[in-house]
């Protein structure tokens, strides 16, 4: 299985705003005081835009699906948390926490990315879990190493631990399990989803080992990518506050390597961390700070990978 893709799924906002639901437990997300509705989505879309012509120009393949007029999805930006795409041709739709968030769930949107010559096959819906209570936010709740087999899966409000066991057999990944931190007002709270303290790439992983406060768990999620040979480059707990474990990598032109990032999270790197992130892939960065201060999610979130193979 491939790590990485030259394709991906993004979806352009009509109404961004900070999503009052997700607020509870993404403690990332601020009001901008003083900003229209309508200015603060404006202030989006052109961060959205600016953003699939940087991946486009270096050759990645962005499928943009513009989001409904009247749906109330102030958080459909975040696409990744709702749907993931496999290369065996399997689709997996996820049990939401926010229920605004359900709404981001559209068929049509399959039918655009079979009508680009996608192939799928099979589609793996766990999102009945949610009448019981239970969510699991896609690569957002899961980091996947797809090469060696593993799914990474900080639990949390909206990462069930059966749901995600039931998930990895379904798929054959082999479950990593462990819980984040993050300090808020002085108190250790759980981190929402995985994805915003760890990113797994093809030879590198990134990750924030002080969130993890459990020492055995922490020495268990580093032996194991250290034991799949992945360089482990650690963040500290201000720059996952910059987003910088909310990063991606991906392929463009000639199966360059890219690894995409906010601006904010680029410039919080030492330069010691971005020369080695440069000894496996060219960064990329791009201005995300109206989406990020209101959606609480960065670059990787924005991005849904597809994996399905094509006709």
């Amino acid at each position: 299985m491939k790590q990485t893709t030259n394709s991906i799924l993004m979806i352009r906002p009509v109404a961004f705003r900070m999503n009052e639901q997700t607020a509870v437990n993404n403690y990332y997300q601020k009001v901008l005081d003083g900003l229209l509705p309508a200015t603060v989505n404006a202030k989006a879309q052109q961060e959205f835009d600016v953003f699939v012509e940087k991946l486009r120009a270096v050759g990645v393949d962005v499928t943009v699906v513009d989001d409904l007029e009247n749906a109330d999805t102030p958080d459909s930006i975040f696409p990744n948390n709702w749907i993931s795409f496999h290369e065996n041709g399997d689709v997996a739709l996820y049990p939401m926490f926010a229920e605004n968030r359900r709404l981001e769930r559209r068929e049509d949107i399959l039918d655009t990315l079979e009508e680009k010559g996608f192939v799928i096959e099979n589609i793996m819906d766990y999102t009945s879990a949610e009448e019981d209570g239970f969510f699991l936010e896609g690569t957002g709740s899961l980091v996947l190493d797809r090469e060696n087999g593993k799914a990474y899966c900080a639990l949390s409000p909206r990462a069930d631990e059966e749901l995600f066991i039931e998930f990895c057999e379904d798929f054959e990944f082999t479950p990593v399990i462990f819980e984040a931190f993050q300090t808020v007002n002085k108190e250790r709270k759980l981190i929402y989803h995985t994805n915003v303290m760890m990113c797994i790439g093809d030879t590198f992983a990134v990750i924030c080992a002080d969130c993890i406060d459990d020492k055995k768990e922490r020495k268990m999620v580093l032996d194991s990518l250290k034991g799949d040979e992945k360089e482990v480059i650690l963040i500290t707990e201000e720059q996952v506050n910059n987003f910088a474990g909310n990063m991606l990598e991906v392929r463009g032109t000639d199966d360059r390597r890219y690894l995409v990032m906010s601006a904010s999270a680029h410039q919080c790197l030492t330069k010691k961390q971005i020369s080695q992130l440069e000894e496996h892939v060219t960064i990329l960065s791009s201005s995300l700070d109206t989406i990020e201060a209101c959606g609480g999610g960065s670059a990787r979130c924005m991005m849904a990978e597809i994996f399905l193979p094509r006709e």
